[in-house]
This record gives C-alpha cells, sequence and structure tokens, in this order.
C-alpha cells in the first residue's frame, strides 16, 4: 500500500478517519471545511502555477516546488491543526531526500492568517518516519475501524456525522 501524504496528516490526527479513508470509505465531498481549503489552495497564490513546478511522486502531489530555492510549499486554511500539517510537509521532505534530493526546506503558509512556518526535515525526523509509515501500515492491516477519539475537533471533521451517528 502506498502511504500518502494525507495519511501522514490523519495519522496524526484520527486514527479511525485514517483508517476509514485509506479504506476508501471518505467524506470530504460533504464538508464545507475540505471545500474552503480547496479554494484557498486555488486562490490565494495564484501566480505560483506560472513559477514553480508541481511534483507528483510515491503518492504524494506537491502543489508548489521551487526547485531554485530547493522549497515546497504547503498552504493550509487555518492553523488548528499545526502538528499535523507540520508531519505532512516533513513528510514530503523525507520523500524528496530518499529519491535523491538534497537540502530541500519546506514553509508552512497560512494565507487568510498571514502566517509562514519554515519546516526543516531533522535527524530524528529521518528516524522518526518510517515508524510513522509502519505505524500506518499497522493500522490499515486491521479488520476493524479504531474506535473514535472524542476530540473537540471531532464537530469540525468531514467524519462527524459518521462517527456519531447512533
Amino acid at each position: 500500500m502506498t502511504i500518502t501524504a494525507t495519511l501522514i496528516n490523519y495519522y496524526h490526527l484520527c486514527h479511525r478517519k485514517l483508517w476509514l479513508s485509506a479504506h476508501e470509505i471518505r467524506m470530504e465531498h460533504n464538508s464545507d471545511a475540505v471545500y474552503a481549503g480547496k479554494v484557498l489552495h486555488e486562490t490565494a497564490y495564484p501566480q505560483r502555477a506560472e513559477r514553480y513546478q508541481e511534483i507528483q511522486l510515491a503518492g504524494i502531489k506537491i502543489d508548489f516546488f521551487d526547485p531554485k530555492e530547493k522549497i515546497v510549499h504547503e498552504i493550509k486554511r487555518s492553523d488548528k491543526m499545526a502538528a499535523a500539517h507540520i508531519a505532512q510537509l516533513k513528510y514530503y521532505l523525507w520523500l524528496l531526500e530518499q529519491h535523491g534530493l538534497e537540502d530541500i526546506k519546506g514553509v508552512l503558509e497560512y494565507p487568510s492568517l498571514r502566517k509562514r512556518e519554515e519546516v526543516a526535515l531533522t535527524d530524528t525526523d529521518r528516524r522518526e518516519i518510517p515508524q510513522w509509515v509502519a505505524k500506518i501500515k499497522e493500522i490499515l492491516s486491521r479488520k476493524s475501524c479504531p474506535a473514535r477519539i472524542d476530540h473537540k475537533m471531532c464537530k469540525r471533521c468531514s467524519y462527524f456525522e459518521f462517527c456519531y451517528i447512533e
């Protein structure tokens, strides 16, 4: 199974969402937040499509890569789940490094907040990311879906109705 950056993100948010998405139970098409994120992505930096490259590699799609400066740009709507966003960006950097690109940096951008955060891959990350991948594969191999987590972020999740229907 190909581990995508979305699965890395979900691993850091909710193992139930991770399992459901990987088993093709997807609810994002019903989510206003997901739609708003797509619109933001398409409109926040319209000039980037001309200046930067899109890269598809091993289950990931990097929308904005600056090959001259060796920077991966990742755009997000809100910083409420910043740890998962950082993990996703570090996964991009790690995969690019695994494919021979060196000294790649990342920038996490929140245009509506006018906020940017530089992200670099550390030696600790290089040791931990393969562990994330192994743990994701273990979770996805389970026959049953993990339990819901009952977290305040669940109320805004596209899987909320699925998880909380009685």
